[in-house]
């Protein structure tokens, strides 16, 4: 677990890993570009949205075996401690943790959360829907388009291998539950991003540390 700050600690400390910091902002990267090109059939759309899926497994991995703050165990806090640092973030008196505090520990498991949610969602529509194995043999990369078309727009065909719809228009790319699953945690997971750019934002106001900076040098105040 985090302990608050040390007034006897050094002006500042190492705190994020170069593995850590690495995939930070290549989420940030890969994640952006995924989003925005998710309407196009682009190989660009199909590599940043596998490089999302690898980047979260390796995230899971890292959070096992890596150094202290980039562990899950140094973040993962019981649901009566992240609810006290609430109340007492909502009072104007937060502690200050040098890793993740109780409130940015739990926005990490659930952006891990919801990012995965949405790429198996998608897989498996693909696999129910998007039966069409020359599409898949055109890509530069199946697996990738497998997983990454899925992860934001996945393709759909009819029974008939018709990508159109019985009206004759462009198919519906969130029909049946699946889709619905789908959609609503790829928008729940940018969601999830203003809030956590937010948390970041206020929690540098109120500690009065740039936790930007601490996320590009590895190092905060001690």
């Amino acid at each position: 677990m985090n302990t608050p700050e040390n007034s006897s600690a050094p002006d500042s400390v190492k705190i994020w890993d170069p593995l850590v910091r690495i995939f930070h902002w290549s989420l940030v990267a890969a994640f952006t570009i995924a989003y925005f090109t998710g309407d196009e059939e682009s190989q660009l759309h199909v590599y940043s949205g596998y490089v999302v899926i690898g980047l979260i497994l390796f995230r899971i991995v890292w959070g096992l075996i890596g150094p202290r703050h980039a562990r899950f165990r140094d973040f993962v806090y019981r649901p009566s401690a992240i609810i006290q640092y609430a109340r007492d973030s909502f009072a104007g008196q937060p502690k200050r943790y040098l890793g993740h505090n109780p409130l940015g520990g739990a926005m990490i498991l659930l952006l891990l959360g919801s990012l995965l949610t949405t790429g198996v969602t998608g897989y498996l529509m693909l696999g129910n829907d998007g039966r069409d194995e020359r599409s898949a043999a055109a890509s530069p990369a199946p697996v990738a388009a497998s997983l990454t078309t899925g992860l934001i727009a996945p393709a759909y065909a009819d029974d008939d291998g018709d990508e159109d719809d019985e009206t004759g228009g462009e198919h519906d790319e969130h029909e049946g539950p699946l889709g619905e699953i789908h959609e609503f945690f790829a928008n729940f997971t940018l969601f999830l991003v203003f809030l956590h750019v937010g948390g970041v934002l206020l929690s540098s106001l109120r500690h009065r540390e740039n936790l930007v900076r601490a996320m590009i040098t590895g190092r905060k105040p001690a």
